[in-house]
């Protein structure tokens, strides 16, 4: 605590609280949600970005430490505070929500239970971000997932382009590419990879024999060496499954696609570095031994994340597959990154989890309104969109610019930061998907951004116009986080430096 104010409990439990509020005072006025939305998750914002300012980097280590017995006899405590990696996932999920908030503004449908769940669905994030007890940060895990079912299942939309080939009819008979298959195959996978957490939280519980779930108190146990491996291992795929890691990861193109606005800049631009983070927090941070032996698995397989992804990224036609495969790439970079066991490359890791949380948020948050406008996502129907709707434009070349990684935004000091640390590692070969995926990555890009914004205008879409009100808060927000994080990458660096330096040298120990 900060002068008797818990910080992170605040910064947690107010979208929940504007949940509760909306569900119990708004009914029938769509007007009183959104301020009740916009307030609540205003106030994390607002807070996370004073945690940001007053997080003290010459002390390091976890502060605003925050303690409540919950069921001691089992040593399960409320147990919060928050390091230099935490801290910017704190602040990226503030971001994001806060922006997704205004990019879900004309949603009409059952407004009151869509916000409702959303902020329910983002006080599980923030909880497993500055949890420090295994046990609580599995139910705010849980939280931060089941809502996705109700949420996609419901204001979700049905893809319109259909798969085709010799499979075809089996997609036909399976539903695929339908709101409610993409809703069941992310729950069911993410339920899946839930099972492997809780087992390896069991595990050391059981195995440390000190009666308690507190990361603090773990992280000074010395457990077997064979235990390490197969527990790491047990958390790579739970945590993993989250992160889109290979081949596990085909639930997450049908959410993304399938998603509302809001939800898909959560879902890609949070839930999936919430998976991310799982593996460095818990999986490197108390089982360094394991995560030695297995990190030529984990760079292996982010390697084929890198190139799948792109490649995937390039053969598709609906515009939410091109992002939703994109960010399977992407993820890859923020894996290989942790497998570098290098201070380079985890501190890429971990810019990379912000800088792609901002910029695949932005990218959803322009899909959304494109699609709102035109009513369509097929990329070879769209042409000419910079003319009518030059802001939206401009804001989705800059996304599109800082996913290939161009100097002066926040994905080009990441993916450096990444690249460098591939190169220092035991395995130097890993630099070579690594960059192929970015060239990759710089076509599809490109492909995509010209066709539909910079190519031929469509007399279909001459009608169009511009974002409007409060669409333009969450463009403007998020554009100038990449641009800024992107001219002084320090902002980030500074905090992260802290966490990942005593993490490397835990792991790379004798």
């Amino acid at each position: 605590m900060t002068g008797g104010l818990p910080v992170l409990s605040l910064i947690t439990w107010a979208p929940f609280v504007g949940a509760l509020l909306i569900m119990f005072t708004a009914r029938h006025r769509p007007q009183a949600v959104r301020l009740i939305a916009a307030i609540t998750t205003g106030v994390s914002a607002v807070l996370a970005l004073w945690l940001y300012v007053a997080y003290d980097r010459q002390a390091a280590g976890f502060q605003f430490y925050e303690k409540l017995p919950l069921v001691p006899p089992l040593g399960i405590n409320y147990e919060v505070a928050v390091d230099g990696m935490s801290l910017l996932m704190v602040l990226l999920t503030a971001i994001i929500i806060f922006a997704g908030v205004f990019a879900s503004w004309t949603v009409a449908s059952r407004s009151q239970e869509f916000y409702a769940l959303l902020l329910a669905l983002v006080t599980g994030v923030f909880g497993v971000f500055v949890s420090l007890d295994l046990f609580v940060l599995f139910l705010f895990y849980e939280l931060a997932v089941l809502p996705m079912y109700l949420l996609i299942g419901i204001w979700g939309s049905t893809g319109e382009v259909r798969p085709r080939g010799i499979f075809a009819w089996a997609y036909r008979e399976t539903g695929v590419g339908t709101k409610e298959y993409a809703a069941m195959k992310l729950t069911l996978y993410l339920l899946f990879g839930s099972a492997f957490i809780l087992v390896g939280i069991f595990a050391l519980y059981t195995s440390s024999g000190i009666g308690s779930f507190s990361f603090l108190d773990l992280e000074g146990v010395a457990f077997d060496r064979g235990l390490q491996r197969w527990v790491f291992l047990a958390f790579y795929v739970g945590f993993g499954i989250l992160a889109g890691i290979w081949p596990l990861h085909t639930w997450s193109p049908d959410g993304h696609a399938s998603a509302p606005t809001a939800v898909s800049m959560l879902h890609a631009g949070v839930l999936m570095k919430l998976g991310a983070y799982g593996v460095v927090r818990v999986g490197m941070g108390l089982l360094p031994a394991g995560a030695a032996d297995l990190a030529w698995l984990v760079g292996v397989i982010a390697c084929i994340n890198i190139v799948y992804g792109a490649l995937s990224a390039m053969a598709q036609t609906d515009l939410k597959y091109v992002i939703a495969y994109s960010s399977v790439s992407h993820m890859g970079i923020v894996m290989l990154g942790a497998a570098t066991l290098t201070e380079a490359g985890l501190n890429g890791s971990v810019f990379q989890m912000f800088a792609h949380g901002v910029m695949t948020g932005l990218c959803f948050a322009l899909v959304g309104l494109v699609y709102e406008k035109a009513h369509s996502r097929e990329i070879g129907k769209m042409g000419g969109f910079g003319r009518v709707m030059p802001g939206i434009a401009t804001a989705f070349t800059i996304a599109g610019l800082s996913s290939l990684g161009l100097p002066a935004t926040a994905g080009f000091v990441a993916e450096l930061l990444t690249f460098m640390g591939a190169w220092r590692s035991l395995h130097p070969w890993w630099l070579l998907p690594a960059v192929a995926g970015t060239f990759l990555t710089a076509i599809y890009v490109l492909r995509v951004i010209k066709q539909i914004f910079w190519g031929p205008p469509s007399p279909h879409f001459a009608h169009l116009e511009d974002a409007r009100g409060p669409e333009w808060v969450a463009l403007v927000i998020l554009v100038a986080v990449i641009i800024l994080f992107g001219l002084v990458p320090g902002l980030a660096l500074g905090p992260v430096d802290t966490a990942t330096v005593p993490l490397v040298a835990r792991i790379v120990a004798p």
